[in-house]
């Protein structure tokens, strides 16, 4: 009777790693984003951006009289302070911390086409509003204050959403893709309606930061 052949030692290990290797892939997906990982920075970022629109939206929202300023504030606040929740429980999920050494945006760094028109790296997120800009904000009053609240809520979205179209070319990960598209596809629909309020009130947006 002839003997059970025996496979050698390492080609049964190699066959279990290959193995293993094919469930992840098909049941894990690609991994896990890592602390340096684009989804890690995008989720990172975009939750410091969100934040500041919340801020501005709360401002105008309590000093305007206008039903349609209080009403798209009150849109901002709530759509971007629950993408914010997303956006920190990603990070949870990923074992990732929510705070790094890294610089604001280092996740787009040395991809050209998903940044911003005039970013380069080094400088603040694109759309983010200087301390000055929040301040005079908060002084204005009336129409003026409505006016420089679109003004720097329309920058604010269009950053968003080059971040945004930047995170979809950069990552395969369903989540992530899935609601930065519908955060470019949002966030492109108010920046029309608040160039109409502009208008409104016979003023005109700050220069975009889109590519043209």
């Amino acid at each position: 009777m002839e003997k059970p052949v025996r496979k050698p030692l390492f080609a049964i290990v190699a066959a279990i790693v290959l193995g293993a290797a094919a469930v992840l892939f098909l049941f894990g997906g690609r991994g896990t984003p890592g602390d340096t990982s684009a989804e890690a920075g995008f989720a990172r970022d975009m939750a410091t951006h969100h934040a500041q629109a919340v801020e501005m939206s709360f401002i105008i929202r309590d000093k305007s009289q206008s039903r349609e300023i209080r009403s798209l504030a009150f849109d901002i606040i709530n759509t971007q302070a629950n993408q914010r929740g997303m956006f920190l429980g990603w990070l949870q999920q990923w074992g990732v911390s929510q705070a790094t050494d890294l610089p604001e945006m280092a996740w787009m760094s040395g991809h050209a086409h998903a940044s911003a028109a005039n970013w380069k790296p080094g400088d603040p997120m694109p759309g983010m509003a200087t301390r000055e800009e929040l301040a005079k904000l908060r002084e204005l009053e009336g129409t003026e204050a409505e006016v420089l609240f679109l003004q720097l809520m329309i920058r604010h979205h269009e950053g968003g959403v080059e971040m945004s179209e930047g995170v979809i070319r950069m990552s395969n990960r369903d989540e992530v893709v899935s609601l930065a598209r519908k955060m470019v596809t949002g966030q492109k629909g108010e920046i029309d309606l608040m160039n109409k309020m502009l208008k409104h009130r016979n003023a005109e947006p700050f220069p975009s930061i889109l590519r043209s």
